[in-house]
């Protein structure tokens, strides 16, 4: 998405006042200035990260549909800016619900602002509706085809505006602009990283239990956009997104011989990584998108390996006797999460990137497989089998086990960008449909999102540039 963007989120999250650019002047009059962010930094410059939720998990956001200055017809899906502005205001609403922070009012439940109002509230009707928080905007359309898109927060009880931004954008592109202004309000009342403008990638299944299609798919956060990338000739396997969000390494199988592919999302260009003639497993990436890991069973022993994602020699990382699986590297790339049995059942083990200092960190009963590391670094999420399939975080020491679901076979955990957000796919007792869900840290707010097929081995990505 090509944007312009007039006005910064860092100004609101790291305390410097930015009102709107030039660029957006021609828009509603300007009001106050951006007020700073409480989000706060420790002594080395880490955002501080907000854990306790109590203070806004019940906020009141009103989401009124956004005004527009004229309606015009739009190449954008919704038809003309009236329908537009209601259609982003729905996907800013839909995106803060399902988070588990807040309980906003969408626009089918509210009035419609006029587009002065935008920079104008009317304070007594969202008083009047014991809104503590509002979230107003606009679409116009320009006539190179383009849409500009503001977005405002206001303190509804302080009558006050906390942040603004907006950008101009294809009108293909409507839906990204939605769910930035998500990220802002979301950023901005909650002091953690954005994470909605941030697409997923999965495996969509068709076709008999014993004779499943497995195609690569990817979609928006909220399962919008969806499309296929492989057209299922042959079968694909555990999808990853690259850091940079540029490309997709993933696993597929032709005549029963495993490949390492890397798919480029802009030109659709594939390229080979590695044929091993073995069974391979696992693919991911390294955070800084250099090298790629992945399992292979040799002989009838299964160790992890890298290469580099231009391709080359392979290195093998581990060399104990029995089953060593997954791989995910910790943020700052320095060590790497995997799954083993060497002890006899399968647990959960760290070692440094080199392959170096391999260590078990749990000891519960059970299995634990599929491992991954928590983009904050905090939390490894991973599957539990203790009867049930269920979905676990616990810290990187092994210890602090929580459950996050309760169901037959949930498996496969990918964390959401800013490490709130957990996905994994549940597989049905009896009929082996599988379906992408979500939960948060909480284990509270728990919901499957929409796709077209079946689906599992989900992927998310970072926010998109």
């Amino acid at each position: 998405m090509k944007t312009v963007l007039f006005a910064t989120a860092f100004a609101a999250v790291f305390g410097l006042a930015a009102p709107l650019t030039a660029a957006a002047q021609d828009g509603p009059a300007t009001s106050t200035p951006i007020e700073a962010s409480d989000a706060g930094q420790d002594d080395d410059g880490l955002s501080v990260t907000v854990t306790d939720t109590s203070d806004w998990e019940n906020l009141g956001i009103a989401i009124p549909a956004f005004a527009t200055n004229q309606e015009v017809s739009t190449a954008a899906g919704p038809g003309n800016t009236t329908a537009l502005g209601n259609a982003i205001a729905d996907v800013i609403y839909n995106d803060l619900r399902f988070n588990g922070l807040f309980e906003p009012t969408g626009p089918a439940g509210l009035p419609r602002p006029t587009y002065p109002q935008i920079t104008a509230p009317s304070w007594p009707t969202w008083q009047g509706r014991d809104a503590e928080m509002l979230v107003q905007g606009y679409v116009r359309a320009g006539g190179d085809g383009r849409l500009t898109v503001g977005c405002y927060l206001y303190d509804v009880a302080l009558q006050n505006e906390l942040v603004r931004e907006g950008w101009v954008v294809e009108p293909g592109d409507w839906r990204r602009a939605a769910h930035k202004c998500a990220d802002l309000v979301y950023s901005r009342l909650s002091g953690e990283s954005p994470f909605f403008d941030s697409k997923i990638a999965y495996i969509a299944e068709t076709g008999p239990k014993d004779n499943r299609v497995k195609r690569l798919a990817i979609m928006d956060s909220d399962g919008a956009n969806h499309r296929f990338i492989t057209s299922g000739s042959t079968t694909a396997l555990t999808p990853r997104y690259s850091p940079d969000y540029r490309q997709i390494v993933y696993l597929s199988y032709k005549d029963g011989n495993p490949r390492i592919y890397i798919y480029d999302i802009g030109s659709g260009k594939q390229t080979l990584v590695a044929e091993t003639g073995n069974p391979t497993f696992a693919p991911r990436w390294s955070p800084d998108g250099r090298t790629i890991l992945f399992s292979m069973a040799v002989n009838g022993n299964t160790d992890i390996y890298s290469v580099p994602a231009s391709g080359g020699s392979w290195t093998r990382l581990t060399d104990a006797p029995g089953i060593d699986v997954g791989g995910s590297y910790s943020p700052d790339g320095r060590q790497i999460v995997f799954e083993s049995d060497r002890s006899g059942s399968q647990q959960v083990y760290v070692m440094d990137a080199d392959g170096s200092d391999q260590r078990r960190i749990t000891f519960f009963g059970g299995r634990a497989a599929t491992p991954e590391w928590s983009p904050r670094g905090d939390q490894i999420a991973f599957t539990h089998i203790v009867g049930n399939f269920r979905i676990a975080v616990m810290s990187p020491q092994g210890r602090g086990l929580r459950y996050l679901t309760d169901s037959w076979q949930d498996e496969a955990p990918t964390w959401a960008p800013n490490g709130r957000i957990i996905q994994y796919f549940r597989t049905a007792r009896g009929s082996g449909e599988a379906a992408l869900w979500q939960v948060d840290l909480t284990g509270r707010n728990e919901r499957r999102l929409p796709t077209p097929v079946g689906a599992s081995d989900p992927a998310w990505g970072p926010v998109l540039p």
